[in-house]
C-alpha cells in the first residue's frame, strides 16, 4: 500500500498562515507581559510559549527560553497521553511535576486544548517561572533540601477549566499553598489568558483559510526545519565525538561532576548519548524532561539554524540520558529545584564541544553560568509578604565567537538572551528594596582574540526590615569555557561570586546560601562573564586600550591577560617593548 500523499501547499499561502502562527504566539508572549503581576514576568520575562497540533507534536515554539522549550515537547505528550480520550472542549490543564516531563516544579504550564467542530485540532501552551511554589524556602531554591518533598508543591497533570467551568476548589487549594498569594493569582490568570488568546487566534485562522490547508501548511513547516537539521548533520563527517564539561561543588560538599556527551553522527541522523554521575541529594539532579533543553540547547547553539523552529528539528536526533537515577536523568524522590541551570549548563556545554569537536570552524565560547539570588520578606507599606527571584542577578555575559566579541550582559547561558533585568526603578517600586548598583565587571570577560561579554553586579538592601536572601547556580570557581585557544590569566574576576557587608566588613561567598540581611547592610550578586575565542595576545592593542579605558578591562588585566603593557593610565601609553616581549613578538 503506497503511503497517503500530503496535499501540495503553495508558497504564498504557506506564508500567509506561517505567518498567522507567528503572530500568534507573539500576541501569546505580549499578553503575559502586559498582565501578569510579578517582575518575574512582567519585566524578566522568564516565560514561553507554543502552539501544538493534536498529535501532539510542537508546531512553533516561541523564540523564548530554552530551558522551557525543550522540556515542554516530553512534557506535552506526557499530559496528553494521562488523559487520553478525557479532554474536552474547554478544559484548562495545570502541570509542574518534573516527573511528568516538567523542568523543574517552579516553572508552571497551561496547557489548552482547542476543538474544532467538535474535534481536537491543536493545543496553546504556556510556562512561567512563578515566584513561589510552596515549600520550606520563599522562591522555591531550598539549597537544604534532600527529596523533592522539601522544595515545593508538585502538581501533576490536573484540570482548573473542567468543559469551561473553572475549578475553583483545585485553584484555591493550589493558591493556598503559595506565598504572596496575589501575585501568582496574578501571574495564573495571565497564563490563562494567553492560552484563550492563542486559541482565538487559531480558530479565525482555521475559519479562513480551512483545516486541511492549515494542517498540510504546518505538515510542511515541520518538515521544512527536519530538512534543515538533516541538512547540517549530513555536512558534519561520520563518527563518534566527545565532549565533557565539569560541574562544579556549589556546597554540597561532595566535588566536582563530569557529564560526557557522545555524539554519533551517520549519514543525516545524529545519536547523543549523555554520560553523568549518579542523582545526589542535593537540588541540582535533572529530570530526564529538563535534560532534553540542555541537549536540545546544546545542538541548537551549534546548528545556528533559520527558522522555523519546530519539532521537525529533533527527528533526525536521537538521545540516550543512561541510567534512571543517574544527574542528568534523575528520578523520585531527587531534589531538583536549580536543575534549569545547574546542571543544565554543564550538559549543553558537553552537548556543545562534542560538536565543536565533529566540526571545528563553527566553535564558539561558552556563555556565563546562572549564579543568582532570590529574596523575600515582609512589605511594611502593604504589610503583605513578598518574594521574587530577582532574574537581574543572573545576568552573565556572552560567550565571543570567530567573528566578534561576545556581548555584555545576555546571559545565562541556560536562558541565551532571552530573559531581561527590567528597571531598577520599577523593581524598587514592587519591592521594600534599594538597588545600590547594577552594573557591568571590570576583567569579567573571558580572555581571548575576541573578549567574552562582561558579566553585571547587583547589589541590594532592603529598606525596612530583614530580608531573606537565597543564592543559587555555580560558575564561581570554574569560569566559562573559552574557544579555539582562548586562555585567562586573571580568573579571580571571571567566575562569580557573592558579597556580604555587614558592619563594615565584607564576606565573600562561593556556595549556594540561605542568608538574613537588615537595612543598613547589602548583599551583591557577581556574576562571570563569557569566554573568549582565540589566543589573547593576538588582540589588537588597540582594541585592548579601547577596553581598559571603557572600564570592561583593568591595567592589570590588560598585562595578564592580554600582555599589553600600559605604561601610563592617564594617558593610556603603551610600552611598546614590554608588550612585544610578553607577547613574544607579536602585537
Amino acid at each position: 500500500m503506497k503511503p497517503k500523499r500530503k496535499p501540495k501547499v503553495d508558497p504564498i499561502t504557506l506564508s500567509v498562515v506561517r505567518g498567522v502562527l507567528e503572530t500568534t504566539q507573539r500576541e501569546m508572549t505580549l499578553t503575559l507581559e502586559k498582565t501578569a503581576r510579578s517582575s518575574v514576568f512582567n519585566l524578566a520575562h522568564d516565560y514561553s510559549t507554543a502552539l501544538f497540533n493534536a498529535r501532539p507534536e510542537m508546531i512553533l515554539q516561541g523564540q523564548d527560553i530554552p530551558i522551557h522549550l525543550g522540556s515542554l515537547i516530553p512534557a506535552m505528550k506526557a499530559v496528553a497521553r494521562y488523559f487520553g480520550d478525557d479532554i474536552h472542549e474547554g478544559d484548562l490543564i495545570l502541570h509542574n511535576d518534573p516527573a511528568f516531563g516538567g523542568s523543574h516544579a517552579i516553572d508552571t504550564c497551561m496547557y489548552k486544548p482547542v476543538f474544532y467542530k467538535g474535534k481536537l485540532a491543536y493545543w496553546t501552551v504556556c510556562k512561567g517561572h512563578l515566584t513561589d511554589i510552596g515549600g520550606p524556602v520563599p522562591a522555591g531554591y531550598n539549597p537544604n533540601a534532600k527529596e523533592i518533598y522539601a522544595e515545593c508543591l508538585r502538581i501533576p497533570p490536573v484540570k482548573i477549566w473542567d468543559k469551561g467551568k473553572p475549578r475553583k476548589d483545585v485553584i484555591n487549594m493550589i493558591l493556598t499553598n503559595m506565598r504572596a498569594r496575589r501575585d501568582q493569582e496574578g501571574d495564573f490568570n495571565a497564563l490563562i489568558g494567553a492560552c484563550q488568546v492563542g486559541e482565538r487566534n487559531l480558530l479565525a485562522m482555521v475559519d479562513k483559510y480551512g483545516a486541511a490547508t492549515v494542517d498540510a501548511c504546518i505538515d510542511e513547516l515541520l518538515d521544512m526545519a527536519d530538512r534543515h537539521m538533516r541538512s547540517l548533520i549530513k555536512s558534519v563527517p561520520d563518527g563518534t565525538y566527545s565532549g565533557t564539561a565539569i560541574l562544579e561543588d556549589a556546597g554540597h560538599g561532595l566535588g566536582d561532576f563530569e557529564i560526557t556527551a557522545k555524539v554519533t553522527i551517520k549519514a543525516d541522523t545524529c545519536h547523543i548519548a549523555i554520560t553523568s554521575p549518579p542523582q545526589v541529594p542535593y537540588f541540582i539532579n535533572s529530570y530526564e524532561g529538563n535534560s532534553h533543553s540542555g541537549v536540545y540547547l546544546g545542538l541548537m547553539m551549534f546548528a545556528a539554524l533559520p527558522p522555523p523552529y519546530n519539532e521537525g528539528l529533533y527527528r533526525c536526533v536521537t538521545v540516550d540520558f543512561g541510567p534512571k537515577g543517574t544527574l542528568c536523568n534523575a528520578v523520585e524522590p531527587a531534589p531538583h529545584m536549580n536543575c534549569t541551570t545547574t546542571p543544565m549548563e554543564t550538559l549543553t556545554d558537553a552537548v556543545r564541544l562534542a560538536f565543536e569537536k565533529a566540526m571545528p570552524s563553527k566553535v564558539a565560547a561558552s556563555w556565563g553560568h546562572a549564579n543568582g539570588l532570590n529574596i523575600a520578606g515582609r512589605d511594611e507599606r502593604s504589610g503583605e509578604e513578598f518574594v521574587t527571584m530577582v532574574l537581574a542577578t543572573i545576568i552573565s555575559g556572552g560567550g565571543a565567537t570567530p567573528k566578534q566579541d561576545g556581548w555584555h550582559a545576555v546571559g545565562p547561558e541556560c536562558c541565551f538572551g532571552a530573559l531581561t533585568s527590567g528597571d531598577v526603578e520599577l523593581l524598587e517600586y514592587s519591592y521594600p528594596i534599594v538597588i545600590h548598583r547594577y552594573s557591568l565587571m571590570t576583567d569579567s570577560g573571558g580572555a581571548g582574540k575576541y573578549r567574552g561579554g562582561s558579566g553585571t553586579a547587583w547589589e541590594v538592601e532592603p529598606l525596612y526590615k530583614d530580608m531573606l536572601c537565597i543564592g543559587f547556580g555555580e560558575g564561581r570557581r570554574i569560569p566559562a569555557m573559552g574557544a579555539a585557544g582562548a586562555k585567562s590569566k586573571l580568573v579571580e574576576t571571571k567566575v562569580g561570586r557573592v558579597e556580604l557587608k555587614r558592619n563594615g566588613s565584607v564576606d565573600v561567598e562561593r556556595k549556594n546560601i540561605l542568608e538574613t540581611i537588615q537595612p543598613g547592610e547589602t548583599i551583591t550578586n557577581m556574576n562571570p562573564g563569557g569566554g573568549g575565542y582565540g589566543n589573547p595576545h593576538e588582540r589588537p592593542v588597540d582594541k585592548v586600550l579601547w577596553d581598559v579605558k571603557n572600564g570592561l578591562v583593568s591595567r592589570e588585566g590588560a598585562h595578564k591577560d592580554y600582555g599589553v603593557v600600559i605604561s601610563d593610565v592617564e594617558s593610556l601609553s603603551v610600552d611598546h617593548d614590554a608588550t612585544r616581549q610578553l607577547r613574544g613578538g607579536a602585537q
